[in-house]
Formats: C-alpha cells, sequence, structure tokens
C-alpha cells in the first residue's frame, strides 16, 4: 500500500475518533491524554507534509470502508491469550506509542478480556504494527518480544502500553528492571535485530488485511488455517466491540473441508 495513503488514512481515523471522543468524554479524560491525543494529530501532519506530493495521472483508489470484511491465511502464534478451540479470534495491530491503543486498553480491553476471553468465547492474539513517524514504537514492539523470553509478555505489553509517552531506551530498561527481568539478556535482545523479520512479517499481514493506522482488528472466525471476519478500526468503545462480537457469534461456523 502506498505509505502517503497509509498517512492519510491513519490521519482520518486520528482526527474521527478526537472529535467524537473528546466530548462524548469530557469528564473522564484528563488534560495530559488530551494533549497526548494531539501531539499524535501534529506527527501525522507533519509527515504528510514533509512528504514530497507527486504528480497522479488519476485519482487514487479509495480507501477500504471501516468494518470491511477481511479473509486471509492466519495462524495465531505465541502472543495470544485465551482457548485456543474459542469460536472467535480477536487480532489487535498495535503501536506501542499510539495513543488510541492506550485508549483502547484503558477504556475497553479489560471488559472484552472478562466478558469474552476469560470466559473462553474469544482468542485475543497480538500483532505488531509500529508505524514509522512514532520514534519508540519498533523499540517497544521489541522490547515485548523480548520480555515475552523471560516469560512476562503480557505483564510487560501492558507495561508499555500504559506508558506509551514514555518508551526511551532508558525507560525500558527501568520498566524490565521493575519487572525482575534479567535487565542485562533484555538488553542485548531490544539492541539486537533478531525480531525485525518477525515483526515485518505482522505488518505485512496486516497490510494484507486493510489495516493503515492502529489499532485496527480483525474479528471472526479462524478455520481451515483462514481467517473470515470484519475489520474494526480504531478505538472504539466496548459497547461496539461488543455489539460486533454479538453478530460474529450469532453466524454460523464455516463448514469444514
Amino acid at each position: 500500500m502506498n505509505k502517503t495513503w497509509r498517512y492519510v488514512a491513519c490521519a482520518a481515523a486520528a482526527a474521527t475518533l478526537l472529535a467524537g471522543a473528546l466530548p462524548a468524554r469530557a469528564q473522564g479524560i484528563t488534560s495530559e491524554q488530551a494533549t497526548q491525543i494531539l501531539e499524535e494529530l501534529r506527527a501525522i501532519r507533519k509527515n504528510l507534509e514533509a512528504r514530497p506530493v507527486a504528480p497522479q495521472a488519476a485519482a487514487p483508489a479509495p480507501a477500504r470502508p471501516v468494518d470491511d470484511k477481511v479473509s486471509f491465511a492466519f495462524t495465531p502464534g505465541a502472543y495470544s491469550m485465551g482457548k485456543e478451540d474459542a469460536p472467535l479470534v480477536l487480532v489487535e495491530y498495535t503501536d506501542y506509542q499510539c495513543p488510541f491503543c492506550q485508549r483502547f486498553h484503558n477504556d475497553a480491553f479489560a471488559q472484552i478480556k472478562a466478558n469474552y476471553i476469560d470466559t473462553g468465547k474469544i482468542r485475543f492474539v497480538s500483532r505488531d504494527f509500529p508505524l514509522s513517524f512514532h520514534e519508540n514504537a519498533m523499540r517497544g514492539a521489541v522490547a515485548a518480544r523480548c520480555s515475552a523470553e523471560q516469560g512476562k509478555f503480557w505483564d510487560f505489553r501492558n507495561t508499555l502500553i500504559v506508558n506509551a509517552n514514555q518508551l526511551q531506551a532508558d525507560r525500558i530498561a527501568e520498566y524490565a528492571k521493575n519487572a525482575s527481568l534479567d535487565v542485562g539478556k533484555f538488553k542485548a535482545c531490544v539492541e539486537s535485530d533478531r525480531y525485525k523479520a518477525a515483526i515485518d512479517k505482522d505488518m505485512a499481514e496486516g497490510q494484507a488485511a486493510g489495516v493503515t493506522g492502529t489499532p485496527a482488528f480483525v474479528l471472526g472466525r479462524l478455520q481451515n488455517g483462514k481467517i473470515e471476519g470484519v475489520r474494526i478500526v480504531g478505538a472504539m468503545p466496548y459497547a461496539q466491540f461488543d455489539a460486533k462480537i454479538q453478530e460474529q457469534l450469532k453466524q454460523a461456523p464455516i463448514a469444514k473441508n
């Protein structure tokens, strides 16, 4: 996908979220969170303005609509929680520096986990989708994987998300120390490139599913090595995830070959 249009789609989604979330949640958003979201929009705009505009012979193809149906080959992999045979899979494509990813986890994830993951109805899968204009996003993605080598992936992932605006190398090392990780081993892992190919693979898969920004999700059934479902874009409120999950649960499973 053309990177310029990826940034445009991300900027549009971010602006939509900001316009809808701030008035609706005026009592629930702090000034720090508002500032963080505004900085995110400024970073997207800065990247757009810095990119040269090439002449186009024709108008670009329209972006895929939100909640479009998707179907692609899929393997959950190591970074998943919930029952392996859960009827639905929810895949999150995330950027650890993204304030909207943080908002999803602050506002909706706990309820999704309690009502659907812990009850065996959903298998939740984490995929990396670090955006290039976030200077610490790739470091965060690598750090999460390095923590998994010491059995701390989900706890450390949560720490990174909670501290989305504090993912500099020294801060991540501090989080590792607080998590009782072997800091020397952890730092050596983070500074290596052992996970670059795996992260690139996550991003390619996300792009194949129509992901253009973060957070983005694929919700559906996994059968015969493929996931069939819908794409959900943005840090939607829990009620919207709940409605989509209920809709997918009511659909009949795909017949096996």
